[in-house]
């Protein structure tokens, strides 16, 4: 979770102490709460009273292009149920640990020619990347993926050219996670 996540949480507890829904009392101690927190699972409980903003329609395809640069999705994203991910001359890195993922099952096409994917699953998640075809790079999926038969399985399909595929779960040590 991102302290930018975190000013989010706070404007809205801010918002409903405005509108009476909850004590100053209340908002002093939800606020400690969430600063303190480091996932968005620890959140919960200070919002789960809290009427929530209607969330956004989900998208059932989304492309993703990028030349010469860097591609990053992290934190509290809405992944489709289809990514078409088209990068040329420049690094991936897609992370689902924290994203809000409403199908069992999410179609990863990749179009990427000299530069490095990294696709960050959450804990549990299963993959299927065996349709990828690489060239002048390999895959290497990290970790026991899947082991834990979770609700989300991924399929890769497509092109990583002059780069490496890496599949992983989310890195962590002490309180960093990457």
């Amino acid at each position: 979770m991102s302290d930018a996540d975190r000013e989010r949480v706070v404007r809205q507890l801010n918002a409903a102490v405005g509108e009476g829904r909850i004590t100053l009392a209340e908002f002093e101690e939800r606020v400690a709460g969430v600063l303190a927190s480091r996932t968005f699972g620890e959140v919960e409980p200070f919002l789960a009273d809290l009427p929530q903003p209607p969330a956004p329609p989900v998208r059932d395809v989304i492309e993703l292009k990028s030349m010469a640069s860097t591609l990053n999705r992290s934190g509290a994203w809405t992944v489709p149920r289809r990514l078409v991910v088209r990068n040329s001359a420049g690094s991936v890195k897609l992370d689902f640990t924290d994203a809000v993922i409403t199908y069992p099952v999410v179609e990863i096409h990749l179009d990427v020619l000299a530069g490095t994917t990294v696709l960050v699953l959450p804990l549990g998640a299963t993959v299927d990347a065996g349709e990828v075809h690489t060239m002048a790079g390999s895959l290497k999926i990290r970790q026991q993926i899947g082991e834990h038969g979770g609700d989300v399985h991924f399929v890769v399909t497509g092109r990583q050219r002059m780069g490496d595929l890496v599949v992983r779960h989310q890195y962590r040590f002490w309180h960093w996670r990457w």
